[in-house]
């Protein structure tokens, strides 16, 4: 099954997306603010996240950066946010964001229809940090022996 975190403080919209996500077959984590959102990625796979911008403790910039940043993610982030300003669309965009959809100026279902986009034809292919962390230094080892 695909994994999707869903970064939201408003508990309601938090809860309604989990739910429709659900039915449409991903399996749902949330977390309430960006610090959480943080230890959450460190710690799973995710094959998509939605993101808010506007959260407590760290902002959906913050998380943003961190992940493409610190952890050289390249899992798809969809922003989910109420400011629509072309600047904060540019900066999430700038920051490594896969697309960006203001609150009020889409329905639930529309957003539900674009994670459907990002579902893996195979679930297998999610790896957390540390399977990557592995691999990486497997190359590097197979690299080095192949000069020696």
């Amino acid at each position: 099954m695909r994994k999707v975190l869903v970064v939201e403080d408003e508990k309601v919209l938090l809860n309604v997306l989990k739910e429709k996500l659900e039915d449409d077959g991903w399996d749902v984590d949330t977390a309430l603010d960006g610090v959480k959102a943080i230890s959450k990625i460190e710690k799973g796979a995710y094959d998509l996240i939605l993101l808010d911008i506007m959260l407590p403790k760290k902002n959906g910039f913050e998380v943003l950066k961190f992940l493409r940043k610190e952890l050289a993610s390249d899992v798809p982030v969809i922003v989910l946010s109420n400011l629509g300003s072309d600047e904060d669309i540019k900066k999430a965009m700038s920051l490594g964001a896969t697309d960006y959809f203001v609150k009020a100026q889409h329905p639930i279902g529309e957003i539900v229809d674009k994670a459907a986009k990002y579902k893996l034809s195979d679930a297998g292919s999610r790896k957390t940090l540390e399977e990557k962390e592995e691999e990486k230094e497997e190359t590097v080892a197979d690299i080095e022996k192949k000069e020696k």
